[in-house]
């Protein structure tokens, strides 16, 4: 047992993650009901990230903006460029997919019940009403925007404090960064779990109706992250991104597949940052706001769907309204996270601009709950992944500029 534990642990964490992944198919497939227990490891495995993630973004900023030093760079304007420019890109290469490959919809109902929000001032309103959330309040409801903005306003307000005041903050943001590890080494237990519970609930039968319109949201996906996002890259880098693209792709992108969650997967991603030697006072900030606004996915998300209610009733698009598309969908995907139920639920609010009715436009959002399973796991992998490339690309392109080697481990 000892020599099985020590070969184990010599493996590579993506390499453990692909174990319990094969494990959770054999046994989702094999016997699935004896091994219904399993489910338990991953729901502990994402609640663990989940509950710390709060924590960790909280005392990680506030300590860094604490201890930062006039003069340092932080690279946030790059960061925020980059966030921005990637989301209108996804929903603009979304209705481009859509236009050259149309997909109409079989509607379906079940969503009725759910309230969307009723414009693009209600979605960036309830984005702003966090930013002045309760602390304790934020941090309980993983409102990230309001632990950013608590940690930012208490990291300036203590950095005249005494040395003994921030060696403390740092003692404990080192102490979450410690436990992070802990969790993330549950991680194949986690996504074994998770694949279990995935396979054996929701099946794959009732997808296979809407196997055009998943190959059209998994194909824009896709896209955006192997051709989009490694351009912008070069753009920044100058020099073969595709070395950093895979890296985040297999280290970040693996577990927010399987755990669904952006918050969940933000202490991965920073440790992802940590071992690619980026600055701490960036990623800090940069990996949740990315997780907030860095929304590519949805861009993608609601953009097809809408464009497939679009196809579905036979309305005519122009040119002038599906560029207008593009940018509603990047903004409404920028303040997703301010609404329950995600990129999902503003789909109506899209449907909108083409004077859809609001009944048939939940019957598309329906539609969306049905193929969730799969489009929500690839929307928040690329999301939570892009969070990553964006901060590396933003520090790497200052490395260059100062004349540093920019050296990228290559994918195993």
């Amino acid at each position: 047992m000892k020599s099985l534990m020590k070969k184990w642990n010599q493996l590579s964490l993506v390499k453990q993650i692909i174990v319990g992944l094969v494990i959770g198919v054999v046994l989702a497939l094999t016997i699935p009901d004896a091994a219904k227990p399993i489910v338990i490891f991953g729901s502990l495995f994402v609640g663990a990230l989940k509950a710390i993630a709060p924590v960790l973004v909280l005392f990680l900023v506030m300590s860094a903006i604490a201890q930062h030093k006039s003069g340092q760079q932080t690279n946030m304007k790059s960061v925020i460029i980059l966030y921005l420019l990637g989301t209108f890109l996804a929903g603009l290469i979304a209705v481009i997919v859509s236009f050259i490959f149309p997909v109409g919809l079989t509607l379906v109902k079940g969503a009725e019940d759910v309230t969307p929000p009723s414009g693009v001032v209600e979605v960036l309103k309830s984005l702003l009403l966090n930013v002045v959330d309760n602390p304790v309040k934020a941090i309980f409801n993983a409102n990230y925007i309001g632990i950013l903005a608590w940690a930012i306003l208490l990291g300036v307000a203590l950095k005249n404090a005494a040395d003994s005041t921030k060696t403390m903050i740092t003692n404990f943001s080192d102490a979450v960064a410690k436990i992070v590890t802990w969790v993330i080494k549950l991680a194949p237990l986690g996504i074994m779990g998770l694949v279990f519970e995935s396979i054996t609930t929701s099946g794959l039968d009732s997808l296979l109706s809407y196997g055009k319109l998943l190959v059209i949201l998994i194909g824009c996906m896709l896209f955006v992250a192997l051709v989009v996002n490694p351009l912008i890259v070069f753009v920044y880098i100058k020099q073969n991104p595709f070395p950093l693209v895979f890296k985040c792709l297999k280290e970040s992108g693996i577990t927010a597949f399987f755990t669904r969650s952006s918050a969940a997967n933000i202490p991965v991603n920073m440790k992802l940052c940590e071992n690619l030697g980026l600055n701490k006072d960036s990623y800090s900030v940069s990996i949740p706001l990315g997780a907030t606004i860095n929304m590519a996915g949805a861009a993608v998300t609601i953009s097809v769907l809408t464009l497939a209610a679009v196809h579905t009733l036979g309305i005519h698009v122009d040119i002038p309204t599906a560029i207008i598309l593009s940018v509603l969908s990047a903004v409404c995907a920028c303040g997703a996270s301010g609404v329950a139920g995600g990129s999902l639920l503003l789909i109506p609010l899209a449907c909108s601009l083409f004077g859809i009715p609001n009944e048939v436009a939940m019957q598309v959002v329906g539609v969306g709950f049905i193929i969730g399973v799969i489009q929500d796991s690839v929307e928040t992998a690329i999301n939570s992944s892009t969070d990553v490339l964006f901060t590396a690309a933003a520090e790497y392109k200052e490395w260059r500029k100062e004349g540093k080697t920019i050296e990228i481990k290559k994918v195993a």
